[in-house]
């Protein structure tokens, strides 16, 4: 069983940035593939971005040129490096991992483990 620990949450001001962290234990980082999620105010949970075990990386259109992805597989660690945030990003992040590799990686449903979310505010 995967746990998954965000952190780096908090209120920035519209065209500022945040980093986002997900430190993970119990299973093998390296050959896991992890996720970003967000849950804006009042509506369903959305992908943000994924970062396979190989390195490859996907976003929703919504953020791409703007949010990087990436790990440092030797801190079993993810980051969400979010630029020119916008009123519109407000919502809580959701870290994600799917070692079982199955389903769409934009879906909720590929994933085996969360964590327990941390709240981002852009204020305008």
């Amino acid at each position: 069983q995967v746990q998954l620990v965000e952190s780096g949450g908090g209120l920035v001001q519209a065209g500022g940035s945040l980093r986002l962290a997900c430190a993970a234990s119990g299973r093998t980082f390296s050959t896991t593939n992890m996720g970003w999620f967000r849950q804006p105010p009042g509506k369903e949970r959305e992908f943000v971005a994924t970062i396979r075990w190989s390195g490859l990386t996907y976003y929703a259109a919504s953020v791409k040129g703007r949010f990087t992805i990436s790990r440092d597989n030797a801190k079993s660690t993810v980051y969400l490096q979010m630029n020119s945030l916008k009123p519109d990003d407000t919502a809580v992040y959701y870290c994600a991992a799917d070692y079982r590799r199955r389903g769409d990686f934009s879906q909720t449903n590929a994933y085996d483990a969360w964590g327990q979310g941390t709240q981002v505010t852009v204020s305008s």
